[in-house]
């Protein structure tokens, strides 16, 4: 369930500030919303999965709690990355 070097390359190229910025709370959140799409598709196929069950909704937790810190520091930033990456109606 990890992500490969070229999605992860694509994903830092497209929210983050230059080609090496991996820290940054927009590109963190951008790959783990990557990683959840990755892990809800296998739990389609795997209802019975647990463990997967368990990290996924371990991710959701940590993405929700990063998004509260980015809306609470940078409004306009948070509106914008959730909008990219389609994650409120």
């Amino acid at each position: 369930m990890t992500i490969n070097l070229k999605n992860k390359q694509e994903i830092i190229s497209k929210f983050g500030k230059n080609e090496k910025d991996s820290g940054s709370i927009e590109v963190q959140v951008a790959m783990l919303s990557q990683k959840i799409n990755e892990l809800t598709e296998h739990l389609k196929n795997n209802a019975k999965d647990f463990q997967a069950k368990r990290g996924l909704l371990m991710m959701v937790g940590k993405r929700k709690r990063m998004l509260v810190y980015l809306k609470n520091n940078d409004l306009e930033q948070y509106r914008k990355l959730v909008k990219s990456l389609k994650l409120r109606g």
